[in-house]
Order: structure tokens, then sequence, then C-alpha cells
């Protein structure tokens, strides 16, 4: 099998794949069980200085489901740990001792002074643990405090905390981002110049997912009442890819160390987000979904995928996507391709035809027989098709060869477009010249 061994920025595991700071690490005996289960490392779920903080004692998360049930998001309320500081600096010490292999990165959030930040990290420093991860990301409850993402949404702040959090402790500083914000580049760019180690991203997106219509409560509700709180899982995976992409390809932070969470469920996810410049990945919704053990499917599924690409060590796959994502002004415009269905893998259900007649290019033909054929004349590729099509790979993407006339424009496809790398409007052709 590949080689999975991860490390990250000096912080070493046995493979990429972190439980992120959350309530699947707020006590050593879940933790433990982490370990035992063969996850990497974890980020402990975010400690303070308030010893007042007091989480709801009702329901904490809100959801999103697929039709099948299939939870898709979890919007949460939760603060960060209630539970006595020590109490968790005593029990983050045991279990680092008894897993020194494993990666041991604690989450912290107190007040934005430095003698509050000075006060805490020598008490993290001294269990042991292999890095802080500063929360500034939370939406909710926190913020309305002056931490969390109120800290996050404030580049000068970011820089600030992050260059004092360096000069009083010898561990790897990562900061977390919130997602919260139009620009991600500019946090990022702001933790770097603090002088931060590596950043790792997204947190939660604020949310509120549903309102009880007998009620009128956001939910989750608590005796009546709802608030905004952290939108996580599978479906905010795309924010998070790009905000990830957006910080792998900024000439200012090109090549930093990127840890990327949001909504990876499968080994699949995970490689997308090392594709991507993730060095390595935090997960939390998928363990609070189908448990712990989800993590050897990723393992395994990471590996043999690696195996089968020819990819020897996790160095082979960080950041191979990242050339490949760019403006839009220099995509391709001489690249056509054309719908084409598969007449055996056919149901018949017309979603295709449906999609494109009413919504998009009246591109799909419906003969006798509910036999579906692609007008070339008018598909412009769109994709539509593929996308609402319940069949996998009934319906594909042909490419037109260099010559061929685009039966929609009566073009010839120019040559360029099979030559891309070297296309004057590539920037990366740019780059090489």
């Amino acid at each position: 099998m590949a080689d999975l061994r991860c490390d990250f920025v000096g912080i070493r595991s046995p493979n990429p794949f972190w439980l992120a700071s959350a309530p699947p690490t707020d006590k050593e005996y879940n933790v433990r069980r982490a370990f035992e289960a063969g996850w990497g490392g974890v980020v402990w779920k975010t400690l303070g200085l308030d010893p007042h903080i007091v989480n709801v004692n009702g329901p904490r998360y809100g959801a999103v489901w697929g039709a099948d049930r299939r939870l898709l998001g979890l919007n949460n309320i939760e603060l960060i740990t209630d539970r006595p500081l020590e109490t968790n600096l005593r029990e983050i010490k045991a279990v680092k001792r008894d897993w020194p292999d494993r990666a041991m990165v604690v989450s912290l959030m107190v007040p934005c002074d430095e003698a509050s930040w000075k006060s805490i990290l020598p008490l993290v420093e001294e269990t042991g643990a292999d890095g802080v991860e500063l929360n500034f990301g939370c939406p909710h409850g926190m913020s309305e405090r002056g931490m969390g993402s109120a800290v996050g949404q404030v580049p000068e702040y970011i820089e600030m905390v992050a260059r004092w959090c360096k000069a009083n402790t010898r561990m790897p500083v990562i900061v977390k981002l919130t997602p919260n914000i139009t620009d991600i580049r500019f946090p990022a760019r702001a933790a770097f110049r603090g002088g931060a180690d590596a950043v790792s991203l997204i947190n939660t997106v604020s949310s509120i997912t549903s309102v009880d219509l007998d009620t009128f409560s956001p939910l989750p509700s608590i005796d009546g009442k709802g608030s905004h709180g952290g939108y996580c899982g599978p479906a905010v995976k795309p924010i998070a890819l790009n905000m990830v992409a957006e910080i792998a390809r900024d000439a200012e932070t090109r090549g930093r160390p990127i840890s990327g969470i949001g909504g990876i469920t499968t080994w699949r996810d995970a490689a997308e987000f090392m594709a991507l410049g993730a060095g390595s990945v935090q997960v939390c919704t998928a363990a609070m979904t189908y448990g712990f053990r989800v993590v050897q499917e990723m393992i395994a599924g990471l590996g043999l995928w690696m195996d089968r690409g020819g990819h020897a060590k996790l160095a082979d796959i960080v950041g191979r996507a990242v050339p490949n994502v760019t403006d839009w002004q220099y995509l391709n415009l001489n690249y056509v391709a054309k719908a084409r269905i598969d007449q055996e893998l056919c149901i018949k259900c017309g979603r295709c035809f449906a999609a494109c007649e009413d919504t998009s290019h009246q591109a799909i033909a419906m003969l006798p027989g509910r036999v579906f054929e692609v007008k070339d004349d008018e598909c412009v590729a769109c994709n539509l098709c593929v996308n609402v099509c319940p069949v996998e790979g009934c319906i594909t993407m042909e490419r037109l060869a260099p010559g061929a006339t685009d039966p929609r424009t009566g073009r010839v496809v120019p040559a360029e477009h099979a030559n891309w790398t070297t296309h004057p409007n590539n920037p990366m052709a740019k780059a090489a010249e």
C-alpha cells in the first residue's frame, strides 16, 4: 500500500485523517476510541479560559436530509467545551502519553488580548500536545462575545493574534478560518503574515436550516426560540473545496500548508481536498453520522487509489490539481463537446428531455417509443442532462476532434484546442514562457 504517513508542519501522524475540533473530540474516552479505530490525529474540542461556559440542555442540532433520509448537513448551536480547563488538559496529556504516534492538536479560543493567549499557551504546551489551532471560525455564541468568527472576519485581528501566539509558544500554530467572509484569501494572507505555520478551513457556515411551521421557531428550538448556528456536512464540501483552492493558488499563500475541512465523508472527498492543496484533512460530520470506524474505509480507499495511480506518498498528490484551477477568462473557448445517450442504459424516464426542453437549450428530442436523442445542432454541452439522469454513465459528453464542424455554429473546431497547454490564453503557458 502507498505510504499514507503524514507530516504536517512537523506534526506527524500515521495517516492524514484527523478528527476536527467538535463533540467527537471533547473528552478522553472519545479520543481513545478514535485512535483505536485508526484515526491519525485529533483536534481537541476548543478550550477557553471562561469557567462559566454553559451549553444548552436541549436540542443542539438542526439537519438537512436528502430524499433517501441521508444526512446532507448539520447545523449546530453548541459552544466551546463546557468542561473544566484542568480536566481537559489532564486528559490531553494522558492520551498523548499513551498514543505518541498520533497527532494531538488543541483548539483554543480566548479573549482577543495578548495576556489571555499568553496564559493558556504554556498550559497546553505542558501536556505534550503537538500543536494548537486558533479557532477564528465559530459563527455563533462565542462570536457574540468578541471571539470566534468575530476575530476571523477581521484580517488585522488574525495577524495580531497569530503573532502573539507565535511569540509565546514553541508549538506549530494553525489558524482555523471562517467561511463567513467575502474573500477567503485576505484572512489567509493575514494568518501567514502573523507567522502562522498553517491554516485550516472551513469552519462552519452561519445558517438556519429550517423553521417549525407549527410553532414558528427556527430549529433546533430551545423553549420556543431558535438561533443561527454553524452548518457542516457533505453540503458544504463545494464551498470548502473552492476556498482551499483559492488559498492554494493565491500568489501570496501558494504552497503554504493547509488542513482541509468541510463535508469529507469518503476517501474520494479527502483525495479531492489534497489534490487542491490540503496536506491533512479533518472530519467531523461523517464520524458523527457513521461512527469512528468510518476512517477505516477512508484509509483503505485512499491507499488503494494511490496504488492504482502510482502515487507512492501523500506528497505525490498534494496540490496536483491546483495548476488546473483557473479564472473563467482563461477557459479554452475552442473546446467543443456534445452529449451522447447510451440507449442500452437508458430507462426512458425522460428527465433529460424535461430538463433540457423546459430549462435549457431544447437539444434533446423525444422520438416514438420514448427514445431520447441529442440534437447536435442545439446542444451546447452544458452537462445538465448528465447531472439529472438517474443512471450513472448513461449520458456522457463526447469531445469533438480538431477539424470537425460544430453543427450548432457551423464553425470548424480549431486545432488549438488540442494543444491547450501551449495556447496563448492559458496562464500556465504564459508562466512557462
